[in-house]
């Protein structure tokens, strides 16, 4: 991705949590045991969908999707974090950085719009529950997950071949314990204007809009609930996409005060604390709320439990 006669940098420290360095055994041991909690749920998740025929529908297809997000977009940074922290800092090359970048950047892109979609698929099934099976075929569930896929890889694409053009000169460290592109582009020595205004501007229509779309849906989908007679029926049509509303504003919370908010010179280590929100915690979060609040997947749990066991 990166010219070489555009950089002096062959490779790149990062410092991970060097402050705290008196307690990596228990950083690496939680942060351990969190990544192995992520992969066991969301792979399980996966797992449910594909070979299960009463999760083939439409908000498992698209949970299951979540789920491969989850699973890249962690695999991505957590191993060499673990490295890092281990390490007390570790050098990654300026290639593999810009590609961690690339695909941290370009997952995030996609779930933004992922969540977006099924907020959608919930609006649908909630204030339009006649329709729903004719106008949620698979055709338009295979749409609305490629669409994401491509748009968020495309346009993070473009971000990554000018941060490639740049030129750096040194220094080599990064104060954090992931490439991300404010701290790549505070390496560079060339003018980096350009870089920034077009990530502020693919920003809206990636991160502002889709939080917009997904505000406006459940604002329509609360006046359906609330025009419900029947509390169990208020109540069943609610838990449908509670799960679904808890994550988005755990992950849109932490995004837009990361990126739209960020945090002014000294606190370095609040903005890797936030970071590590939608890096570890949210991607944990979607197994555990989407298991424990459904009835359905726990029976299946104990069923594949039980067979396993008699095995």
């Amino acid at each position: 991705m990166n010219d070489s006669n555009q950089t002096g940098i062959s490779e790149i420290l990062l410092l991970g949590f060097d402050s705290i360095h008196n307690l990596k055994g228990f950083l690496f041991s939680l942060f351990l045991l969190i990544y192995i909690g992520i992969l066991t749920g969301n792979l399980l998740i996966i797992s449910l969908v594909t070979h299960d025929h009463r999760f083939r529908t439409p908000m498992y297809f698209f949970l299951s999707m979540l789920s491969s997000f989850e699973i890249l977009s962690t695999t991505n940074i957590v191993p060499k974090m673990l490295s890092i922290i281990i390490k007390d800092g570790d050098t990654i090359s300026f290639a593999a950085c810009l590609i961690q970048f690339y695909i941290f950047s370009a997952s995030t892109n996609s779930e933004c719009f992922l969540l977006t979609v099924m907020s959608y698929d919930r609006y649908l099934a909630i204030c339009n529950p006649l329709r729903y099976i004719s106008i949620m075929d698979f055709r338009l569930q295979l749409s609305l997950v490629f669409w994401p896929w491509l748009v968020g890889f495309l346009i993070t694409l473009i971000i990554t071949v000018l941060v490639s053009k740049l030129k750096f000169c040194g220094p080599n460290v990064i104060d954090h314990f992931f490439c991300d592109l404010s701290p790549i582009l505070e390496l560079s020595c060339s003018d980096t204007s350009l870089v920034e205004l077009q990530a502020v501007l693919f920003s809206v229509p990636v991160i502002l809009f889709p939080f917009i779309f997904i505000i406006v849906t459940y604002v329509l989908i609360s006046f359906t609930i609330f025009r419900i007679t029947s509390s169990m029926g208020r109540k069943k049509a609610f838990s449908t996409c509670s799960a679904h509303l808890v994550l988005v504003c755990t992950y849109y919370g932490t995004l837009i005060s990361v990126y739209f908010f960020p945090l002014k010179d000294g606190s370095a280590n609040t903005s890797k604390v936030v970071s590590l929100l939608y890096i570890l915690v949210t991607p944990l979060l979607n197994p555990i709320i989407y298991t424990l609040r459904n009835r359905e997947i726990l029976q299946a749990l104990h069923k594949y439990l039980g067979l396993y066991i008699k095995r």
